[in-house]
């Protein structure tokens, strides 16, 4: 009897201590990237989407600072060839739920009163994005909370909290926690969705029929393409299973597909308002995938001779999803495990249901990997059309079931007890090597980050929240080849760059006919780090001498101009923006049309 009792008290001190060190570690990696490491946000669609939740703090509905020369092209062909800035000004480009849930938060912290907010000459870091970070913190947080209790009711206990450890020391999501990208928060919807379609799975391999959680699936499934509109290609995915595999058979699929389509009928009506079409102009992120670049595309006026090259269509597809597979291990946060669910798929499980998951998430997976072929990735794992990471934890979990299994079978953990969980250790330290590898050095530049440019280059946010402020009027638009950061630090309405100088000049005159007249133009290490010099003149042709003469200025420790004034076209508007302000060193420069501060 004194046996058992101790024993059964062992046990839940174990589990409570281990509990413990989980929530010290999760309280204590939190507040590092928060606090220590965190060195602002560093992606341009994060940057546009925390501006355009600040507008709607605002009252302001969904409408941007950040002016795309192609939204002003489509607002053109609705109202006769004279578009309307105001009307351009509506975001048609991204989901609507990740601004809506930045906005609530920037409005529970005034995040719409700049003057609360601004900078000083010490600060390095904008405190609004670290408001921005902290709430993707905590979704992600959330998500490992839903992901222990759906692998717990997949597996075990065990399968989930090593899944949960491998999460929270998992490299790559902090990175996206510090981004400002919706990853995070798409990572806890879609964690929501695999919860209740895994309920639903277990109810119709009762025989019962699986309605109501399918239903709910549907619903987070649809919250999640307002997140995200690629992942509309993963609710197509889930679709698809549920109307083969679910009972009813045929409507939860159906229910899947009419919740994508009531939660999205609003913004798809606000997108047909603004621009003629359902899609607005996030249709042209296709030239990401298909085309040269989105880039160009979107800072291109009129796109009337430009055409998709759709030739060997289906041999790119194909090239690209080969592509995906070759960095899947990076994409899936470089945890050990996560790949090996594709061998997983061969176990027979003798759990029906969760045998018949993994196909579900099959399917889901597969789907998205062919939308994210179409619309392409960059070779950063923290692409903005990054979705494999939506899927990493609950891929880690099978791998480590698999990998559970085989361990069992060797005749040493049972020869050696002390080596029957050493198969967890091995994983959750080699996962978790991104993680220590790279954690001291972040350690100790931010403790040291008086002394550095947090972002730099391309982004100086004191420059562009104190200074360009200063130096233009709320009124004023500032021309720049990185609109959203001025968008976000600097509070002004910000062009991008229009690819032709044409272009710049009907849209210059423009503006000032509609009282929001051109302060100057912008040109920071954003275009001139773009790669090699010939990417870069080939990306801003028109633009080369501009955008190189701020490198030509530093290398021969001259002002600003000397190269960009042997261009005739250059030299004529550099004419109307004469005053050449050096916001830090010759690298981020703005010619303004008045000199000093206004």
């Amino acid at each position: 009897m004194s046996t058992v009792d101790t024993s059964g008290t062992s046990l839940n001190a174990g589990t409570i201590t281990r509990r413990l060190l989980f929530f010290i570690l999760l309280i204590g990696l939190s507040l590092l990237y928060l606090l220590v490491t965190f060195r602002g946000l560093d992606s341009p669609k994060g940057m546009e989407q925390a501006q355009i939740a600040r507008e709607i703090a605002r009252g302001n509905g969904f409408s941007s600072k950040m002016l795309r020369p192609i939204s002003i092209w489509k607002n053109a062909q609705l109202n006769d060839g004279q578009p309307v800035l105001a009307e351009a000004k509506r975001d048609t480009y991204h989901s609507p739920l990740h601004p809506i849930l930045l906005s609530a938060v920037l409005k529970c912290v005034d995040g719409g009163n700049m003057e609360k907010w601004q900078m000083s000459e010490n600060d390095t870091v904008f405190k609004l994005d670290r408001i921005i970070a902290a709430t993707a913190v905590i979704c992600f947080l959330m998500a490992i909370g839903v992901n222990y209790l759906l692998i717990s009711r997949i597996f075990d206990a065990k399968i989930g909290g090593v899944t949960a450890l491998l999460m929270l020391l998992c490299d790559l999501n902090w990175q996206f926690s510090q981004t400002g990208l919706p990853q995070m928060f798409m990572l806890l919807l879609f964690s929501c969705a695999c919860f209740f379609a895994y309920r639903a799975v277990e109810t119709t391999e009762e025989g019962k029929i699986a309605l109501a959680p399918a239903l709910i699936a549907a619903a987070f499934f649809g919250l999640l393409a307002l997140t995200h509109w690629l992942a509309i290609w993963i609710v197509l995915g889930y679709a698809v299973y549920a109307g083969f595999f679910l009972r009813p058979r045929g409507a939860a699929g159906l229910a899947a597909l009419g919740f994508v389509f009531l939660l999205s009928f609003w913004p798809l009506y606000k997108n047909y308002e603004y621009t003629g079409s359902l899609g607005g102009i996030s249709i042209f992120a296709v030239y990401n995938g298909l085309g040269t670049s989105e880039e160009s595309i979107m800072r291109t006026y009129d796109v009337g001779d430009t055409n998709l090259p759709l030739q060997n269509l289906s041999f790119r597809i194909v090239r690209m999803m080969l592509l995906q597979g070759g960095d899947l291990y990076l994409n899936l946060g470089s945890i050990l495990t996560a790949p090996l669910f594709f061998l997983a798929l061969m176990h027979p499980f003798k759990r029906r249901s969760i045998a018949n998951f993994r196909w579900c998430l099959l399917l889901m997976w597969l789907s998205g990997a062919l939308g994210m072929s179409i619309f392409g990735l960059s070779g950063s794992a923290t692409d903005p059309n990054q979705l494999h990471v939506l899927f990493a934890p609950l891929f880690a979990a099978y791998g480590l079931a698999f990998v559970a299994i085989l361990w069992s079978r060797l005749k040493l953990p049972t020869e050696i007890p002390q080596l029957r969980h050493a198969h967890f250790v091995i994983v959750a330290l080699i996962s978790a090597g991104p993680l220590i590898l790279e954690l001291p050095r972040q350690i100790k530049t931010g403790l040291i980050a008086k002394n550095h440019l947090p972002n730099w280059p391309p982004y100086y946010p004191p420059a562009l929240n104190i200074s360009l402020a200063e130096l233009t009027r709320e009124n004023e638009i500032v021309v720049s080849d990185q609109p959203w950061a001025v968008a976000w630090y600097g509070d002004r309405t910000s062009l991008w760059l229009p690819k032709r100088i044409s272009d710049f000049t009907f849209l210059e005159n423009l503006a000032k006919d509609q009282d929001e007249p051109v302060a100057g133009i912008l040109i920071s290490p954003y275009s001139h780090n773009g790669g090699p010099m010939y990417n870069v003149y080939g990306e801003y042709r028109p633009w080369a001498p501009l955008v190189m003469d701020g490198w030509v200025s530093e290398m021969t420790r001259k002002r600003p101009g000397g190269l960009v004034f042997q261009d005739p076209a250059l030299k004529v508007i550099l004419s109307r923006y004469p005053n050449p302000e050096s916001l830090y060193r010759s690298l981020l420069v703005f010619w303004s049309a008045e000199p000093g501060k206004k």
